[in-house]
């Protein structure tokens, strides 16, 4: 008997940003709901889900006068909500081993929220990084709506770079 598909299969289509900024094998996904809400997660491939990696800290401080963790948003219209670009960083995250990741959104729209839970518990972003580990939610406006994913793959097209990519190196 087949498993049951879990909340995000059913009722998320996944978007992929793969070499995020030029730099290899940092992939993004973009869990899109029919809503039009979008929660950015952290791809397969990237290089903090692979083994041996181990995350020291998470930092929502992007800059001296942003952080992320400061979004406010109230009232229907999403007021106080953040504007973010697509290549406006969510997060650094630092591991162990002295590497650090930058996390961008991928897509242009307003902040809904970004995960505190990662911050007490980095762990569950490697363990589940597509339902407790996702970095944040983004809400584009509702005329881009329909051309957000423009530049982002489908899940057959990144299974594609990923064949290329392994092909390469082996």
């Amino acid at each position: 008997m087949a498993a049951v598909p879990g909340v995000t299969e059913r009722y998320f289509t996944r978007w992929y940003k793969p070499d995020v900024k030029g730099n290899p094998c940092e992939d993004h996904c973009v869990l899109q709901h029919s809503n039009r809400i979008c929660v950015i997660t952290l791809a397969e491939a990237h290089p903090l889900l692979q083994n041996g990696k181990t995350i020291k800290s998470i930092n929502y401080q992007i800059s001296a006068n942003c952080s992320r963790l400061q979004n406010k948003v109230s009232g229907k219209s999403k007021r106080g909500a953040q504007f973010l670009t697509e290549l406006a960083p969510l997060c650094r995250i630092s591991c162990t081993d002295g590497e650090e990741y930058t996390i961008y959104s991928c897509i242009r729209g307003r902040l809904m929220e970004v995960n505190e839970n990662i911050l007490d518990n980095p762990a569950i972003l490697q363990e589940k990084p597509s339902t407790e580990g996702y970095i944040a939610v983004v809400l584009p406006k509702f005329e881009e709506s329909k051309t957000v994913t423009q530049g982002l793959l489908t899940q057959k097209e990144y299974e594609e770079v990923l064949l290329k990519r392994f092909n390469s190196i082996s």
